[in-house]
């Protein structure tokens, strides 16, 4: 284990932000990662975990022990007629582990194709698209203390799932690393959700009329890599605020001044689109400096060369403010910032 000082870590975030840590390691088995454990408490250091580094804005330098995991593998844990039992280790990547489900005729997982990140950090976003969570497969999570590192398993209810939240973004926030995550996915009978977003629109352009699971997945990929751009291209880190869900009170007033709001239903009220409500208040497209809104989705900020992480970080700033005050509605930030 080789712990590397004031390393650059330009390369680990899709933003291309180029931050420093005070420390870097690479884990690449449970020992290692325990052991870099160890070195943090002795030196009482903050520590962050580098996946695939899609779901995070450095506003500034990380103070701390960057770690990056390196843990692999993917087995079938339980089966029956109907359903498997897939165990994938944390630094799995996401859309790749969902190819793979696809190849063995695994369903559930198909409208969350091409979500950026890796498998452990899925519970904690909570990640979904198109009507489907990641929370409607996980059967449970298995995490490692950071005080003391001992081995924990979190069932589904324990995670305490919400919209983009879990419990270790809040309660447990920064207690535990994830590192391997068990799904429950069908074997026959699949349950396909085309209703939500431009799927079924795109399976009809495509003349399928009876789609796949498989089918499904290569629409949404084309839908998101018609939106979302690539961060090998432009530094982003996909969807970076939350599509706010109001109650139904207050909506009724915004939809009294602005009746052409996109909104979808949700459990404890109504749902609204972030990206129309930031396109319309005219900010899609524009750019200050290298930090800038994406010009085909406007829930995407990107950073167009050398913008600072402080650079991308005021512009969503602003951006929350101007929705506050054309709208009403407080946009929260669906990536995390490492301050």
């Amino acid at each position: 284990m080789n712990i590397i000082e004031n390393y650059s870590l330009k390369l680990y975030n899709t933003f291309g932000v180029d931050a420093k840590a005070d420390f870097f390691v690479d884990a690449n088995n449970i020992t290692e990662l325990k052991k870099a454990l160890v070195f943090r408490r002795q030196k009482d250091l903050p520590i962050l975990f580098i996946g695939g580094g899609s779901n995070m804005l450095f506003v500034n330098d990380f103070k701390g022990l960057a770690l990056k995991l390196n843990l692999k593998g993917i087995e079938v844990v339980n089966e029956d007629e109907d359903f498997v039992y897939i165990k994938a280790q944390g630094s799995e990547n996401w859309h790749q582990f969902i190819q793979w489900t696809l190849t063995q005729d695994f369903g559930g997982l198909e409208n969350l194709s091409l979500i950026p990140g890796n498998v452990g950090t899925a519970p904690i976003q909570n990640i979904g698209a198109y009507g489907v969570e990641a929370k409607d497969t996980i059967v449970e999570v298995q995490a490692l203390s950071l005080e003391t590192g001992d081995e924990r398993i979190f069932t589904n209810e324990e995670c305490q799932f919400g919209y983009r939240e879990s419990i270790f973004k809040n309660e447990l926030r920064g207690q535990y690393v994830l590192v391997a995550v068990t799904f429950k996915l069908t074997k026959r009978n699949h349950q396909l959700k085309t209703s939500y977003g431009a799927i079924q629109k795109e399976l009809e352009g495509e003349g399928i009329a009876n789609p796949t699971i498989q089918d499904v997945s290569a629409a949404v990929v084309r839908i998101r890599e018609s939106k979302l751009p690539d961060p090998a291209q432009i530094g982003n880190s996909g969807s970076f605020f939350k599509n706010p869900v109001i109650s139904k009170d207050d909506f009724e007033k915004v939809i009294t001044q602005h009746p052409n709001i996109v909104n979808y239903p949700a459990e404890n009220g109504v749902k609204l689109a972030a990206g129309w409500l930031i396109e319309q208040a005219g900010w899609k497209g524009k750019r200050f400096g290298d930090a800038g809104v994406h010009d085909k989705q406007a829930l995407v900020l990107v950073n167009h060369g050398n913008a600072t992480g402080k650079e991308i970080y005021d512009l969503s700033e602003n951006i929350i403010q101007d929705i506050k005050t054309k709208f009403g509605v407080t946009l929260e930030r669906e990536v995390n910032m490492i301050f």
